[in-house]
């Protein structure tokens, strides 16, 4: 039995090696308005046979390539995407002002004399968010609120001089993160700040809450309160008027009921008409004697 060639197995496996690394997998992520450059590979013009660009947004796709053998090259990519070289002759990706829309799957292949390489590369931006900071009502609480909106990746919140008492909450939306810190205290001090990091800034974010949220609402309460307080007074005093202009007219009728139901004063002839009867029998009697 025949044993295999050592040397056969071996370049065996360093050209398996060498083709999953030509079809590896990669990932990129770019500051949002900056201009891109995506390599294939690092042959020259002179030694690739040609490229082909198959780029899947989230949706639609586009398709660009090259050919060396004179063919015209297709690009039905957009917002000013082409194939370009560098001084050196070595073909790459021109994105120009990477934004939103260049987010997803760049899938290339490039033939060249001896091999080829294809890999695919996962597009993401880096975005900064919008950041805000103010003080609420939150029923009988103020609420400090910090947040920053539309960011990627997620930014982190902190806030100074307070304990790690804040909720955070996290709502990602499109590819992007809405961060939100909230924390309720009894009163705050006047040099609260919100400190935000993200990964695209060099130092951090300081922001002061703004009160005039805080205060807006507190006289919005006021005005609530002190309405509600003046329509229960007119309430009460529209039923004292009420009773007021309706006391004359029943003291008449109240004083009429009683005059008709008293009794006059008895007079003397009244005294005499109820006469004992024994009284009356002896003046009878003494008629007709």
């Amino acid at each position: 039995m025949m044993r295999p060639n050592p040397w056969i197995l071996i370049m065996t496996i360093l050209l398996s090696v060498a083709w999953s690394l030509e079809r590896a997998n990669k990932s990129k992520v770019f500051n949002n308005g900056s201009n891109v450059n995506l390599t294939c590979s690092d042959k020259t013009w002179n030694e690739v046979l040609h490229v082909i660009w198959n780029i899947y947004f989230r949706d639609h796709s586009c398709k660009i390539t090259f050919s060396s053998s004179g063919e015209a090259g297709e690009n039905s990519c957009r917002d000013g995407m082409s194939l370009r070289n560098t001084s050196s002759a070595q073909s790459y990706l021109y994105i120009p002002n990477f934004s939103t829309d260049d987010v997803g799957m760049y899938e290339c292949e490039s033939v060249y004399r001896g091999g080829r390489e294809n890999y695919n590369i996962n597009v993401s931006i880096t975005v900064a968010p919008k950041i805000s900071a103010w003080l609420e009502y939150d029923g009988s609480k103020t609420v400090a609120v910090c947040r920053a909106e539309q960011g990627n990746p997620a930014a982190n919140i902190s806030w100074s001089p307070a304990e790690n008492k804040s909720v955070m909450s996290m709502n990602p939306s499109d590819g992007f993160f809405n961060v939100e810190s909230r924390l309720s205290e009894e009163e705050f001090p006047e040099n609260l700040t919100c400190i935000i990091s993200h990964q695209l800034w060099n130092q951090d974010k300081t922001l002061v809450p703004d009160r005039s949220k805080m205060k807006a609402a507190a006289k919005a309460h006021l005005a609530l309160t002190c309405t509600g307080a003046v329509g229960v007074a007119l309430v009460i005093l529209g039923g004292l008027v009420y009773f007021a202009l309706k006391k004359p007219t029943l003291l008449p009728f109240c004083q009429q009921t009683d005059t008709s139901t008293s009794k006059p004063p008895m007079t003397s002839e009244d005294v005499e008409e109820v006469e004992p009867y024994a009284s009356y029998v002896q003046r009878v009697n003494s008629i007709y004697n």
